[in-house]
């Protein structure tokens, strides 16, 4: 049963940048086990597992090593730049069925480049407040680093949003697997708080051309880091816009350079900051490798 499959580094326009996905084409026979062993066996975060669809273009599974999740950023990405290359999709307008329901997507072409690929997530549910304290302890630091309150917030999966006070408080985070464990007992009402992270965030580039520069640290049998967010993103560029934070809802998010695997993402938030209608975050998608899985 061999199926054909493509490796992608989304978010970036350029080999071994941004965030590798690998995106299974044909995958409607495979079991969720199955799915979560080919995860496993990339290393990589996550993987798309592509079925036809009654109502979109084409239906899109997303896969963690050990859960099936509703969205994700960068393998949307990742999804849709594999279909452009195989000319599947062409420039223009294209709809995605998703855990998280239908996803418009918007294909602009760069010539010989790699296309710009925007995603519209949906409208932001806004959860609770957590407790300082309680989130910096997750990453290592104290109270202290955190600026305002964290928040759960979702655009189609669920992350805390926290920022921290700079670059320094960034560079020392350090993951406790224990102090996750009793985040995510003591967070989550109204998500599924059993594969939720923070999503640690600075007001300042990894570049002059970032707005914002983010982590997403993950636990076994993840890799430890995330080297580009997209859900986390649309989910924190909400915050940011209606908590006052940006004084435009255009801006450009950066992550993954102190992991030599430079992302960026043109982000847009979409409605005023007290009623917010969904989040557009684009960037391009480089196709590395192409094969098959002998299964």
């Amino acid at each position: 049963m061999p199926l054909e499959f493509d490796w992608v580094d989304a978010f970036s326009d350029r080999p071994f940048g941004g965030n590798g996905c690998a995106v299974v084409h044909d995958a409607s026979g495979l079991s969720d086990e199955t799915c979560m062993a080919i995860v496993r066996e990339t290393g990589l975060v996550e993987c798309t597992f592509l079925e036809p669809s009654g109502t979109a273009d084409i239906k899109v599974r997303y896969f963690l090593a050990g859960a099936e999740i509703p969205f994700a950023g960068h393998p949307t990405l990742a999804t849709v730049g594999s279909m452009v290359d195989r000319g599947i999709f062409a420039p223009g307008q294209v709809t995605l069925e998703t855990g998280a329901g239908l996803i418009a997507i918007e294909i602009q072409a760069r010539g010989s480049e790699p296309p710009v690929i925007t995603m519209t997530q949906v409208r932001p549910q806004f959860g609770a407040e957590i407790d300082p304290d309680l989130v910096a302890s997750v990453g290592g630091l104290s109270p202290e680093d955190v600026v305002g309150s964290p928040r759960l917030v979702s655009t189609g999966l669920p992350f805390c949003v926290t920022v921290l006070r700079d670059h320094d408080a960034l560079r020392r985070l350090a993951l406790d697997p224990a102090a996750l464990e009793v985040f995510r007992g003591n967070v989550g009402a109204g998500f599924d708080a059993r594969v939720m992270e923070p999503f640690w965030v600075t007001l300042e580039g990894a570049t002059g051309a970032g707005r914002t520069f983010s982590r997403l640290l993950l636990p076994p049998p993840m890799p430890p880091e995330d080297p580009f967010t997209g859900s986390a993103t649309g989910a924190m560029a909400a915050y940011l816009w209606a908590e006052g934070f940006l004084n435009e809802p255009k801006f450009v998010a950066e992550q993954g350079h102190w992991l030599d695997r430079p992302g960026q993402a043109q982000v847009e938030v979409l409605g005023p900051r007290d009623n917010i209608s969904g989040v557009r975050v684009g960037g391009q998608g480089y196709v590395l490798m192409r094969g098959y899985l002998n299964l």
